[in-house]
């Protein structure tokens, strides 16, 4: 019998990736339609006015299921009514990051002993409906091109950081010849040994993970490490995966994190299934945060007793390396705080 060669590949696998961004989703009704959902009460529930706006790839899409209202990647990215609720204890600033003593740099977070964070980048690729940083305002932190030189400088004034955390907006969304001369700067740094790079690109755009991205991190002196953020096993296809052994064989130590979500992932086989697939692709599971307490995304919130009761039930099914650390981050603290 001979083999089932394909004709063409999926239209999206052969755009590059800043097409693919380009052409993102914006409109939910027709995200909504393009699932067969234009129809479905959902529709009812979607608002299409937002300070927040909905921004979603192709990619990304092409992973939800046809006709599922209740898709666990839809969910993530639609905007709907519930985002209007006033909920005690949430707000735009849940861990104080908007401050003058959180950012006393621009386009620079100092809240942790050796590490320092860099905002290299003021948009993502996706709009995650739950992100703690929706109501950032980026243009006012965010580190502009000319203002590269002041980071350098604290940099290497303050010889006691030897770790730079790239996160978001999205690191990855910035050019391959812009984050080149960022990674050239920094590794003339003597004190700095390790660079930790915090995306989601790669996950709703894999095509971002280009030959010349891997070249860079292949050739740097640094300890160079990649912390994706992927909330649901659905979200690891073959692409990904192929995508992500290219960074491995560049030297890239790959990491997850990811978001415990009510209706996403909030049950021991969501859970169970996103570790290990991800360990299969070659990602180690970090950590799997508690939810940040931010205003608009209070229908995702998992009560922590049953957090903690999914973490032990994690522990008594799993081997402990596919069991992250349960954590919250709590502005003010100098650490993430572990919950279990």
């Amino acid at each position: 019998m001979s083999p089932i060669i394909p004709v063409l590949e999926p239209d999206c696998q052969v755009k590059s990736w800043k097409i693919l961004l380009k052409q993102a989703i914006s409109d939910p009704h027709h995200l909504l339609s393009s699932l067969g959902l234009g129809s479905h009460p959902l529709a009812e529930q979607v608002v299409t006015q937002s300070n927040f706006r909905m921004r979603v790839p192709q990619p990304f899409i092409d992973k939800m299921g046809y006709g599922d209202p209740n898709d666990p990647l839809l969910l993530q990215v639609l905007p709907v009514n519930q985002e209007a609720q006033v909920v005690e204890g949430f707000s735009q600033d849940p861990l104080a990051e908007f401050s003058d003593e959180a950012d006393k740099q621009p386009g620079i977070l100092h809240k942790y002993q050796g590490r320092i964070l860099v905002l290299l980048a003021q948009a993502c690729a996706v709009n995650c409906r739950y992100c703690f940083r929706r109501h950032f305002p980026y243009h006012d932190h965010a580190a502009k091109s000319d203002q590269l030189e002041q980071i350098y400088d604290y940099l290497t004034r303050n010889d006691e950081i030897s770790e730079v955390i790239l996160s978001g907006g999205d690191p990855l969304i910035v050019s391959d010849h812009y984050f080149q001369g960022f990674v050239n700067r920094i590794e003339s740094i003597p004190n700095i040994k390790r660079l930790r790079i915090h995306t989601r690109l790669p996950v709703v755009i894999p095509q971002r993970i280009t030959e010349r991205l891997c070249q860079i991190l292949a050739q740097s002196r640094l300890s160079t490490s990649m912390v994706l953020h992927i909330n649901h096993a659905n979200e690891i296809d073959q692409l990904l995966s192929s995508y992500i052994k290219k960074l491995r064989s560049s030297g890239v130590t790959m990491f997850n994190q990811a978001v415990l979500l009510a209706g996403v992932n909030d049950s021991l086989a969501a859970l169970s299934d996103l570790f290990e697939k991800g360990f299969e692709a070659g990602i180690i599971p970090y950590y799997l945060h508690f939810l940040d307490p931010v205003e608009g995304a209070a229908h995702f919130r998992v009560d922590k007793t049953t957090a903690l009761s999914l973490v032990k039930e994690l522990r008594n099914n799993l081997p402990g390396y596919l069991v992250p650390r349960l954590a919250q981050e709590i502005a003010g603290e100098k650490s993430k705080t572990v919950l279990a």
